[in-house]
């Protein structure tokens, strides 16, 4: 009986499930970074292609990292107003560093060095935790949760025949619904 088991084996052990997880993550965030002339960019940004039972399994983590960028950002507006835009080694740069303004931009500047530091340790790679802290985050600040979807794909994969799904990122690949338009005739309300 699998009694309190929640999560998919995925037929790896734990460690390679827990490697497999982290850059199924980090392979979504990464997918929304500037690809400007490189070989390897996405097609759509914000979505990747896996296996359905993968994407159940990694949804929760990307799901979890967007909130904790999210609940950050306050603190990251708040540290701009104390912060200095002298470059670093400057005579400004040194004076700030030793005034009071800079212990204010320290402190407010706190829980996001924190959630910076909690993502990097759930996903393991320090590009993909800047794009979704730079990115992502502010893309969702106005929504409660739920920042991701799975879609099935009809065709299997071809050597194994899995169910592959698309996990990809809400608001960016949306199908709107259009409404439709009653024909407009040139006689209308004329019989004959």
């Amino acid at each position: 009986m699998r009694h309190r088991r929640k999560s998919r084996r995925l037929g790896r052990s734990s460690s390679h499930r827990k490697a497999l997880l982290k850059n199924l993550a980090s392979a979504i965030f990464l997918t929304e970074r500037d690809a400007e002339g490189a070989d390897n960019a996405p097609k759509v940004p914000g979505r990747i292609v896996t296996t359905l039972e993968k994407a159940k399994e990694v949804r929760p983590l990307v799901e979890k990292c967007i909130t904790i960028a999210k609940n950050s950002l306050p603190a990251a507006e708040e540290a701009k107003q104390f912060a200095s835009a002298a470059l670093r080694g400057s005579d400004d740069y040194k004076s700030w560093r030793k005034s009071d303004q800079w212990q204010k931009w320290a402190a407010a500047r706190a829980p996001v060095v924190n959630a910076r530091r909690r993502v990097l340790q759930l996903i393991g790679d320090k590009d993909a935790t800047r794009v979704l802290f730079d990115r992502v985050a502010s893309r969702f600040s106005d929504r409660p949760g739920g920042y991701t979807r799975i879609v099935r794909l009809a065709t299997p994969r071809l050597g194994d025949a899995g169910t592959r799904a698309i996990l990809e990122f809400v608001g960016t690949n949306d199908r709107l619904k259009k409404k439709s338009v009653k024909p407009a005739f040139a006689a209308e309300g004329v019989t004959e």
